[in-house]
């Protein structure tokens, strides 16, 4: 079965970090660009980042200079660094494979097919 299962998150004050994790079972990553993506209550699932087979990434605006994707496909894994984070931030974030080729990528799903997720709670 092939499966993408997001977890690292929690509840953190502002200004704090987290590090998500997507990790990948029943397939290798090595070739796919994974992409983020959050959604708040009441709110839309919006992208927030992705990361190519080949490292190179593309982030949400309000996201830029906070956070960090990176991957490693010894692990089979693609994370989230989150820095500086935001109430706004508040949402639950989910991974999934996006359209990527070589160093660019999407921040939009291949696949309207979802996890469970991992909450992230910013909060005083």
């Amino acid at each position: 079965q092939l499966q993408l299962v997001e977890s690292g998150g929690g509840l953190v004050q502002p200004g704090g970090s987290l590090r998500l994790s997507c990790a990948a079972s029943g397939f290798t990553l090595d070739y796919y660009a994974i992409g983020w993506f959050r959604q708040a209550p009441g709110k839309a699932r919006e992208g927030v980042s992705c990361i190519s087979s080949n490292g190179g990434t593309v982030y949400l605006d309000s996201v830029k200079g906070r956070f960090t994707s990176s991957r490693d496909n010894a692990k089979n894994t693609v994370y989230l660094q989150m820095n500086s984070l935001k109430p706004e931030d508040t949402a639950n974030y989910y991974c999934a494979a996006v359209p990527g080729f070589q160093r660019t990528c999407a921040i939009t799903p291949v696949a309207d097919s979802w996890g469970q997720g991992t909450q992230v709670t910013v909060s005083a």
